[in-house]
C-alpha cells in the first residue's frame, strides 16, 4: 500500500511531487516512481514518510488510507510549516518544522496546555506526538478559527501585571519575519526554554530577536534565530487573579524619588 498511501497523503497535505521530494530529501522522479509502484523506497525514506504523514511504518505499508471515510480524523495529526522553501532561512520555515497537535472527534484542533511542570520536557517533546497527546487540552470558542493555538502556564514576575501561574494562549507563528516589534510571544528556545516576552524583530539586521520583559527589573537580551524552536503570538490569557488597578503608594514614592533626582541633577548643571 506504500504507493497508494504516498499519493493519498501527498494530496492531503497539498504538495506537488517536487515539494514532497524536497521535504523527503530525494529526487522528484523517485516520488513518481514510488507512487506508480515502479520502485520501492529505502528504509530511511520510509521512516521519513511515516514521520511526515504522522502514521506508523506498519500503517504506511498495510493500511489503505484512500478507502477510509475520513483519514484526517486520526486523533493526532501534524501541521507542516511551509511558509518558504528557502532552506537557508530558518526564520521563514524553510527548515521543515513539523507541529504535532491533537484534534477532537469532529476534526477541530484542540488547545494543548503546557503547565509549568511540563515546560522543561516541552523543549524535547514539542515535535513528539506522544508527548503532545499526554498534555491537557481544551477549546476556546471565542478565538478565531484560522490558526493553531497552544497554551502555556508562565512562571515568575517578568511580565507583570500578569502573575505567575497565568496561562497564555498563543497562535503558532510559522513565518517569523511577520512578527512586529513589541509583540508579546511565547518563545521556545534551546537556551532559555519556554519564556513569555515582548519580541523585537532583528532578523534582517543580525538574525536574532531581542526579548523584553514588561517588568523593568529584568534587562532585555538577545536570542539567535538558530536557538529558536517555536514562537507563539499571545492572543489571550487565563488567570485566577485580576491585575491590580490604580497607582500604589510604592509606585508614587518611586516617581517622586526619580523626579527629585532629576531636579538635583539639573541644578548641578
Amino acid at each position: 500500500m506504500i504507493n497508494t498511501n504516498l499519493k493519498f497523503w501527498r494530496r492531503e497535505l497539498g504538495l506537488t511531487q517536487a515539494q514532497l521530494a524536497d521535504k523527503l530529501g530525494i529526487k522528484r522522479s523517485l516520488v513518481g516512481a514510488y507512487e506508480e509502484g515502479r520502485a520501492e523506497p529505502r528504509l530511511a525514506t520510509l521512516v521519513n514518510m511515516a514521520r511526515l504523514f504522522n502514521i506508523s511504518l506498519d500503517a504506511l505499508a498495510t493500511t489503505d488510507f484512500s478507502k477510509k471515510k475520513n483519514a484526517k480524523a486520526a486523533q493526532l495529526r501534524q501541521v507542516i510549516s511551509n511558509a518558504s522553501e528557502v532552506e537557508a532561512d530558518p526564520a521563514s520555515g524553510g527548515n521543515l518544522r513539523i507541529l504535532a497537535l491533537t484534534v477532537d472527534k469532529d476534526e477541530n484542533e484542540n488547545i494543548e496546555l503546557v503547565p509549568i511542570k511540563a515546560a522543561a520536557g516541552y523543549l524535547n517533546g514539542y515535535a513528539d506526538p506522544e508527548f503532545i497527546e499526554e498534555l491537557p487540552r481544551f477549546r476556546l470558542p471565542t478565538l478565531p478559527t484560522a490558526g493553531t493555538y497552544r497554551a502555556f502556564e508562565i512562571a515568575g514576575d517578568s511580565m507583570l501585571p500578569l502573575n505567575s501561574g497565568t496561562v497564555i494562549v498563543g497562535r503558532y507563528v510559522d513565518d517569523w519575519h511577520t512578527i512586529k516589534d513589541g509583540t508579546p510571544c511565547i518563545v521556545v528556545s534551546t537556551k532559555e526554554g519556554v519564556v513569555f516576552k515582548r519580541v523585537f524583530n532583528k532578523l534582517k539586521r543580525d538574525a536574532s530577536f531581542s526579548l523584553h520583559s514588561d517588568n523593568p527589573v529584568y534587562s532585555p537580551y538577545e536570542l539567535s534565530v538558530t536557538d529558536v524552536r517555536e514562537i507563539w503570538e499571545a492572543k489571550s490569557y487565563i488567570s485566577n487573579s485580576f491585575p491590580i488597578g490604580g497607582v500604589t503608594l510604592e509606585h508614587l514614592a518611586g516617581l517622586v524619588l526619580d523626579l527629585t533626582q532629576q531636579v538635583q541633577t539639573m541644578r548641578k548643571v
